[in-house]
Formats: structure tokens, sequence, C-alpha cells
């Protein structure tokens, strides 16, 4: 059995009694929890932090030490994942096999060490720095000082990862399981009235449904006594569900309430409340078992406190169809309602109106959209998103579809409000000024010989979004270039490139170690040197990036253009139906909103405090249509 993955990281723990008395956070919970899981032999490959080997805290590696081998691991550089994940965070991936045994001997990958440089680490990376994939220096994090995994320059990953797994010595080995009286399991076609994954009876006999067929239950008699009493309450909560649902009148609600109060009542003096343990281990591969368990209210510490409300009370409000309405704003909200859009066919259905006399009533309440056929949008879709370039796109088309000449007025009331150069901030490295911009300020920084123009030019990728000088070297005679900012170890040219790619400098010597291989080791004192011209070239840019009245005009128009153009919708989800909900459960103005923007913008952050009602809205939401 193998188990791999990316563990999430956090400074939080999971709510699993089981592990609780190991404290663990999230990533150390995921070890435990997948240890207990694989069978012996089992490999585990996990990309974890390098805190889960390098924390100075070994109960943890002690935990996993106990219970698997160590069959080898990688330290990947901090970039690994900057692409991906949008951060620079050192990490390891950690093969282990699962011990037959726990063990009490602790091996020596348990501890940390100190490497040739003074870097404290886990000891099988002390021992094994061929399967560190970069250079292990120490940084400031917001942690403090701490060892960080720089990437070699010119070495690409992969080739690197390829020549490090080869190094790990490790097999899934088969297991082997001891005797065990075989007997022939009686099984059955699935009947497709019974849910995958639940119990059933089948002449007399309990059977297990799991996808094409349904297996008989070879299980005690206790046991098999308890399934049956829970399968008859499961129908009997499911009956009652449906009445609800559909609606039935409040006699028939009435009469299924005492029936699933008397099955309930019989069961309980017989076997004890669902949520007892005997019942869950009984019952809980049923995958109704949770629903069952909802007949109960419990208090924090697991005792039973009353039966549901579902035991007499009306607990799920029926759908009930529209089929007409007088008016055509009644029309659109039964419309967003049921069909989350403006469908103006179905509206028409509802109000006997044609759609031309729909549109001509809802007027600024909804608007075309140019370019699709036919297609209209509530005025808080359309008047919001990049509202400057709607503005553009049905200024254009005003000439051939007059029609759209109110979407122009309503846009240009809501157009933001052009931020001056005293509201904007530019720092040198901002990925949406022109190149030229760029360009000029080196060559007026530095004065730049014409003769030396024709080499040096600044690019940009946006492929990649990094920036990139020619031929920085080639204007070696420049004393600004080399003295005033830049110095002897690093130009001025190179350090704007870094500057630009937000990259801090820093200076390296080459050394050779008592073992004759060369090695980079960091020169502090040539670093603050550098970065003090750096810091020079930083303000010398913000002085003199607005000091122009063509360029200012130029780049404030750009940076309205570009970046304050988004007006943000307001969603309003008064008009919602929640059909199938609890009628004592009343939202609250901001989760009806929440529920709306998560239906129409499709993707969301609730960022409610907590108690706000997150987790109704989003059951809400995925039990709406």
């Amino acid at each position: 059995m193998l188990r791999f993955g990316n563990v999430p990281f956090g400074d939080f723990k999971v709510n699993d009694r089981k592990y609780d008395k190991n404290k663990f956070l999230i990533h150390d919970y995921f070890f435990g929890k997948t240890l207990d899981k694989v069978r012996p032999g089992g490999v585990i490959a996990f990309i974890t932090s390098k805190g889960t080997l390098d924390k100075q805290n070994s109960e943890v590696r002690k935990y996993i030490a106990q219970r698997a081998e160590l069959l080898g691991a990688i330290r990947l550089p901090n970039n690994t994942f900057s692409k991906n994940a949008g951060t620079e965070v050192t990490s390891d991936i950690i093969f282990l096999k699962k011990r037959e045994n726990m063990t009490d001997i602790m091996p020596d990958w348990v501890y940390l060490d100190t490497d040739e440089n003074g870097i404290t680490m886990n000891k099988y990376f002390v021992d094994n720095p061929d399967m560190i994939l970069g250079e292990m220096v120490m940084e400031s994090t917001r942690f403090g000082m701490d060892s960080v995994c720089k990437p070699y320059e010119g070495i690409e990953l992969k080739t690197l990862l390829n020549e490090a797994v080869e190094k790990i010595n490790g097999e899934i080995t088969d297991y082997e399981i001891g005797d065990i009286e075989e007997r022939e399991e009686t099984t059955i076609p699935a009947d497709l009235s019974v849910k995958n994954f639940s119990y059933c009876i089948v002449d007399g006999k309990v059977y297990f449904r799991e996808n094409s067929i349904m297996a008989e239950q070879d299980l005690p008699i206790t046991t098999i006594s308890r399934i049956k009493g829970m399968i008859e309450l499961r129908d009997c909560v499911r009956e009652l569900i449906n009445l609800q649902t559909e609606d039935y009148p409040e006699e028939n609600i009435k009469v299924s309430q005492a029936k699933l109060n008397r099955i309930y009542d019989s069961f309980v003096k017989k076997y004890g409340i669902i949520n007892s343990r005997g019942n869950r281990l009984a019952f809980e591969a049923d995958s109704s078992y949770y629903l069952l368990c909802s007949l109960e209210v419990m208090d924090s510490e697991g005792r039973f406190v009353r039966k549901a409300d579902m035991f007499n009370k009306r607990t799920i409000k029926a759908y009930k169809e529209i089929t007409s309405v007088d008016t055509a704003n009644e029309a659109l909200i039964v419309s967003l309602s049921e069909k989350a859009s403006v469908d103006l066919e179905y509206m028409s259905k509802l109000t006997n109106k044609t759609q031309e006399e729909l549109i001509k009533e809802l007027e600024n309440v909804i608007y075309k959209v140019p370019m699709e056929d036919s297609k209209y949008v509530t005025a808080d879709e359309y008047l919001s998103g990049n509202v400057r370039e709607k503005l553009k796109l049905a200024e254009a088309l005003v000439e051939t579809q007059p029609e759209l000449k109110i979407n122009v007025d309503a846009l240009k009331q809501v157009i933001p409000k052009d931020l001056t150069a005293s509201e904007i901030g530019i720092k040198l490295g901002a990925t949406w000024i022109p190149t030229e911009i760029i360009e000029k300020f080196v060559y007026e920084l530095l004065d730049t010989p014409n003769t030396s123009q024709w080499n040096i030019k600044v690019k940009f990728y946006k492929n990649t979004s990094e920036w990139y000088i020619t031929n920085k070297n080639y204007d070696y005679s420049n004393v600004k270039a080399y003295k005033a900012y830049g110095t002897n170890r690093i130009n001025a040219y190179e350090i704007i490139e870094k500057t630009l790619n937000l990259k801090d400098v820093k200076i390296f010597d080459t050394e050779t170690n008592a073992e004759g291989n060369k090695v980079r080791v960091f020169n502090a004192k040539e670093t603050a040197i550098a970065q003090a011209k750096q810091d020079q070239i930083k303000q010398a840019f913000e002085d003199w990036i607005f000091n122009d009245q063509e360029r200012r005009e130029q780049l404030v128009r750009l940076y309205n253009d570009r970046f304050n153009s988004i007006r943000p919708r307001e969603y309003d989800g008064s008009h919602l139906n929640f059909s199938g909900m609890n009628p004592e459960i009343q939202l609250r103005k901001h989760q009806q909103n929440a529920i709306a923007h998560i239906l129409y913008g499709r993707n969301t952050l609730l960022a409610h405090e907590v108690g706000a009602g997150k987790t109704f809205e989003m059951v809400a939401r995925c039990y709406g249509k």
C-alpha cells in the first residue's frame, strides 16, 4: 500500500479525539493518521515543510520513528512551489515505511546536528548532504534568523530530483495475512432501490450494498438485531422527510411522526441511543448513520439532551412552484430565484407579456449585454466589474445599436473617480510600467553614453514576469555605474536589474574548503554596501518618476485604466427561495446576500467573523438548485 501527498500546513490542531493527547498540529496529524491507515510494510511519501525534520522539539519525529522506518528524505529549494503556491518555503519529501511492530530504539534522524557551516538541521541531511538540492544558508525571516535552502543557479531541479530519488532505498513488500478460515461470501445483484453503501433486509437476512452487489452480513446476532432496528428507523425517517418535502397534509405528517416516535422509543429501550458506541460500531458503515444521529440533540460532552424537532414539528419547507405574477418586477424576482438569471422567455410566460414589454418596464433594472444575442443581466451585475472596458465597448457599438445608449449613460455614472499622481505609489519593479520609461530612468540616472545605449537595453518578459538588462558590464568606464550607484563587486546595472525583479542584493565570495571543494560564503560587509546603493537607486526612482509632466500624465492615465476600473458588485439575496429549509430558521440579510454572491459570483470568500453563519450559507447554497 502506498500513500503520497502534500500535507496541509498550519499553526492549528485537528479535532480528533484519538490524537488529541499528542497535541499534533495539522501537518503532524496527517503523518500520525496516515501511519495508522496504511498496513505494515506500506510506504508513505509526503511533501512537508522543513519543520517536520528540523524543529527543535523531536516528539513528533519520535512518534513517527516508533511506527515507521525512514527510507530517505529530499530537501527542496525554497522556490520549488513559488509559481504554483505563490510562496517561498523550504520543503522536504519524506519517504517512510510502516513497521511490523513498534520500537523504542530511536534512529539518528530523530535528532538534530550542525553542518560544516554551523547550520543546525536534521542529522539525516548532515550525514547525507547530497540529498539537499540547494545551498543551506541563514536568512532573516518572520520567525527570526532561520535556515533556508536556496536553489543552485544554472542547474534544473528536475535533474537533481531524479538523481536524489534514485538514492532512496526501499520497496513495497507483500503483506502476509495469517491463516484465516476462508468462507464463501453470499452475494446477490444490487437492488437499485437500495442506496449505495447501505444495509437492507432480503428474506429476513441483512445485506450491505456496495456498488453493483449486495453481500450478506455474517455478524453476531445482537449486531444483526441492532442493524435491523436502525434500518426500520432509517426508512421511517426517509419517509417523513419525503412527506414534508412533497408538502403532504398535516395529518399525514402527524401519523408519520407518531410512527417515528414509536420506532425510536422501542429501539432505544433495547439498544440505547443511536449515538452510543455499540450502535455506531454496528451501523456506521451505512451512509445514513449520521442522518439518524441527527435525531438526537447532544451536549458538548456527548450526553443525550432531547429528541430532535423532527419528532414533533415540520422541519422542511416544501417547494411551491410559482406559475404566474402580475408585474415585470415580480417576474424578475421569480426568474432570479428559480433560474439564477434574467430569463425573459420564462418571465413572459409568468406575466403573459411580451419580452419587449418586459424590457421596457425593467429599463435601468436590467441591461442588454453587448455582443451577446438577446442576453440581459441585472443592473448590479452589468454595472460592476471592469466598467471602463464595458464603457469602451458600449460606446463603440452605440452607433449601430442605439438601444445601448442606456448602457453608456449608466456606465458613465459608475466609473471610479480618477486617482491623482499623489495618490499613486510606484515602486521600481512594477510590471505595468512601459519598458521605455524604465530604460529612460536608467540612462538618465547613470548618464549612460549614447554609444552604450545601443547595447544596454531594458527588456520585460511577460511570460515569466521578469526584467532583464542586456550587456550589464558594457559600460565599464562609467563612474556612476561603478562608484556612485554601484560597487567594485556589483555595478549599478546589475543592482537595478535585481531591484526590478524585487530581489535584495547579496554578495558572496567563493572559497575552497578543507576537502578542496569550492563553496560560496556570504559577505556581509560587501552586501551592506551594495544594499545601501540599492536603496539610493530606489529613492532616486521615486523622486524621478513623476517629475516630468508628460510622463506623469501618461502613467496616471495608464494606472487608472488598468487598476482603477473595477467596481465591486453588491449582491442582493432577498429574492432567493430556500425550499427544503427548516421553516424555523430565518437567514439574516448578510447570509442571504452571501448565498447570492456564491450563486452568481461563482468564486466567493466568506470572510465573516466566527459565529456569523458561514456554515449555513455554504449548506444552503449546496442544497439549492
